[in-house]
């Protein structure tokens, strides 16, 4: 569906929920009144109720998990609470002119009592659900999401190692003759030292420990299994296909199948290919049965 059909669903399904709130208000406006409350709050009264559904239904679409479950409990209660009220309306005719006594809802107590604390209570329920609402989906942090993986004949990772004999050689900055001073040279007499001349002492030769045999462990013949990961760069490398190569294989592959069954997916599985590899070779594959038909007939 197009964006101008996106834009005229919703303002059609914002005119239905319009409508069913206009109809819905009559009726827990009157309720409002037969419970006690006064004409302006009765008039507040249906945007408590059908309001708070609006919003659970908002956060419905924003929460996950646990949260989302909750907002749907809260649309489930207050959508079955708003029915209740609104047939409760339609059973009490008198309620449509405000002739009912207050606080009578129905002719059995039990009854009358259940309702009326229904109605009195959606307001501290709207209080107290729609606050909770509003701070889940003000704290609510999206999950990451991860990048598409892509196809080994599509991309190649590729992880080279530099050593140092791969850096650039620096190259030393050229020396100036004019800015080096040497040192002036010092006079030094040739004097002979009277101090005695200290005897070296003897050093003697140090002691040669012997070498003991142990017994070595004979070596097994056995190759050594790989204890760690192979790297990629030991692992072996598909050769890359050529288009002919790949088409080739492909209808040696599909020549027993029927057209259903030439689908993209089928034929990377078939032949080990990409997804894009595969969708070009299943429109060559099926043009080709097309012209095949149509020269047939």
């Amino acid at each position: 569906m197009n964006r101008k059909g996106k834009i005229l669903l919703v303002l059609a399904l914002v005119g239905v929920v319009g409508m069913a709130f206009r109809v819905s208000w009559n009726a827990l406006r009157d309720i409002a009144n037969a419970v006690g409350a006064d004409e302006r709050a009765a008039t507040l009264y249906p945007f408590v109720v059908d309001g708070l559904m609006a919003l659970a239904l908002v956060a419905t679409l924003v929460l996950v998990g646990d949260d989302r479950r909750f907002a749907l409990r809260v649309l489930g209660t207050y959508t079955v609470a708003s029915l209740v009220l609104n047939y409760v309306h339609g059973l009490v005719p008198e309620l449509h002119d405000q002739t009912v006594a207050w606080g009578r809802l129905a002719d059995w107590d039990l009854a009358n009592w259940v309702l009326v604390l229904l109605a009195t209570s959606l307001p501290v329920g709207s209080i107290y659900f729609g606050s909770d609402l509003v701070a889940k989906v003000l704290h609510h942090r999206p999950a990451p999401i991860d990048p598409p993986m892509m196809n080994a004949e599509e991309s190649t990772e590729t992880v080279v190692k530099r050593s140092t004999a791969d850096l650039p050689v620096s190259t030393p900055a050229p020396i100036n003759p004019s800015a080096m001073t040497l040192p002036r040279p010092v006079p030094v007499g040739f004097v002979k030292s009277t101090l005695p001349a200290k005897p070296l002492p003897s050093i003697a030769p140090a002691p040669v420990v012997p070498i003991e045999r142990g017994v070595v462990a004979a070596e097994s013949a056995r190759p050594r299994r790989a204890t760690g990961r192979v790297p990629d760069a030991a692992k072996p490398r598909q050769p890359k296909r050529t288009p002919e190569q790949l088409l080739a294989e492909a209808r040696a592959a599909t020549a027993a199948w029927p057209d259903a069954k030439v689908t993209g997916e089928g034929i990377r599985r078939a032949i080990r290919t990409s997804p894009a590899n595969a969708r070009v070779l299943r429109d060559t594959l099926l043009a080709e049965r097309a012209r095949t038909a149509g020269v047939a007939t």
